[in-house]
C-alpha cells in the first residue's frame, strides 16, 4: 500500500474510532442522531472526506485543525467557517486561523448531506465526523480566537491552564498534542527559537543543536512563506513517532518542548515513544470526542446553517 493509501486508511479508521466510542454521558449528542431525519448522513460525510483526502493526504491535518481552532473558542459550534463582516471582524481572520485550509472539505460535505436533507445537518458537525445532535453558532469574534487558542510558544504552565479552562484533563493535553504527527508548518511559527529566543539573538537551549543547524538551513530569519514538516519523516502518517520526535527534544513549536516540562504529560511522552504508540490512537480518538462536546449548542440554541460561512 502507497504511503498516501496508508495514510488515508488510518486517518479514516480514526474518525471511525470516534464514531464507535461510547458517548451517552453527552446529554442531546449521540451517533445515530439523524437516524431518522436523514439517515445517510454519518456516510455521506464519511465518504466524501475520503475522497478528498485520497487526493490530497495533508488535509487531513488541516481538518482536524480547524476542528480544534473551532472548539477552542465559544466551544464547537462552527463559529469559524463564519466570514467577516462590516461590522465584525470573525474567528476566521484572526493571526492563528490564516493559515487554516481544509474549509473546501467541509463546504463539500455539507452541500452532499444538504441535498439529501436540505435544513437538517449542522456545519460544525461535518468538520469532524463526531457525536451528532449539535447546532451551529451565530457569533464569531476575532479577538477570541487570541484570548483562547494556545500558541506555537506557549510554555506548559500556560497550556495545562487553557486546556482545563476547556475541561480538558492534563493526559489530554499530551495526547491531542499529537495531532502534530501529521502536517506542516511555517518557518514563521518557530524562528524565534532558532535565532531570538530570549531577545539576545540566542536559540532556545531546550531544542536539540543539531536539529537547530538543520532547521536554519531551510528557516531564514524573517521567513514568512517556508513550510517544515510537523514530524519529520513522518509527517504524512498519522501514528506515535511525534513523541518520539519530541522525547529527542526536536519538537517543532516551543509547545511541543514544553511538554517534557510536566511529570505527567512527560510520563506521556515518553510512555508513547517508547511503546511504539500502543495506545495513542485509542487515546486520541477519546480524547477528540471528550474535545468535540466543549460548549455544544443543542436544542434550541443556535441554528443549522444552509451556507457555511454565514448567520442564516
Amino acid at each position: 500500500m502507497s504511503t498516501q493509501k496508508l495514510f488515508s486508511a488510518l486517518f479514516l479508521q480514526l474518525i471511525l474510532a470516534i464514531f464507535v466510542l461510547d458517548v451517552a454521558d453527552a446529554q442531546y449528542l449521540k451517533l445515530g442522531f439523524y437516524k431518522n431525519t436523514c439517515p445517510a448522513a454519518e456516510d455521506i460525510v464519511r465518504e466524501t472526506t475520503a475522497q478528498y483526502i485520497s487526493k490530497a493526504p495533508t488535509l487531513a491535518a488541516s481538518l482536524l485543525r480547524i476542528h480544534f481552532h473551532d472548539c477552542f473558542v465559544r466551544g464547537c459550534d462552527g463559529s469559524v467557517l463564519l466570514n467577516s463582516t462590516k461590522n465584525n471582524q470573525a474567528e476566521k481572520d484572526a493571526i492563528p486561523n490564516l493559515s487554516l485550509r481544509g474549509y473546501q472539505v467541509i463546504d463539500a460535505a455539507k452541500s452532499a448531506v444538504e441535498k439529501k436533507c436540505p435544513g437538517v445537518v449542522s456545519y460544525q458537525w461535518t468538520i469532524l465526523a463526531s457525536p451528532t445532535g449539535r447546532r451551529d453558532g451565530k457569533v464569531s469574534v476575532a479577538l477570541e480566537a487570541l484570548t483562547n487558542l494556545p500558541p506555537p510558544f506557549a510554555n506548559i504552565t500556560q497550556l495545562k491552564a487553557m486546556f482545563q479552562s476547556k475541561g480538558l484533563s492534563i493526559k489530554d493535553l499530551a495526547v491531542l498534542s499529537g495531532g502534530h504527527t501529521i502536517g506542516i508548518s511555517r518557518c514563521s511559527s518557530f524562528t524565534n527559537r532558532l535565532y531570538n529566543f530570549t531577545g539576545k539573538g540566542d536559540t532556545d537551549p531546550s531544542m536539540d543543536p543539531n536539529y537547530v543547524i538543520q532547521l536554519k538551513k531551510k528557516c531564514k530569519p524573517g521567513d514568512v512563506s517556508t513550510v517544515v514538516e510537523m514530524d519529520p519523516g513522518s509527517f504524512k502518517s498519522f501514528d506515535e513517532d511525534y513523541y518520539s520526535v519530541v522525547a529527542k527534544r526536536r519538537g517543532l513549536f516551543q509547545s511541543d518542548a514544553a511538554l517534557l516540562d510536566d511529570v505527567e504529560t512527560s510520563k506521556y511522552v515518553r510512555l508513547q515513544s517508547f511503546s511504539h504508540g500502543e495506545s495513542f490512537g485509542q487515546d486520541f480518538a477519546a480524547s477528540m470526542v471528550k474535545m468535540g462536546r466543549i460548549g455544544v449548542l443543542t436544542g434550541n440554541a443556535g441554528e443549522i446553517r444552509k451556507y457555511c460561512a454565514f448567520v442564516n
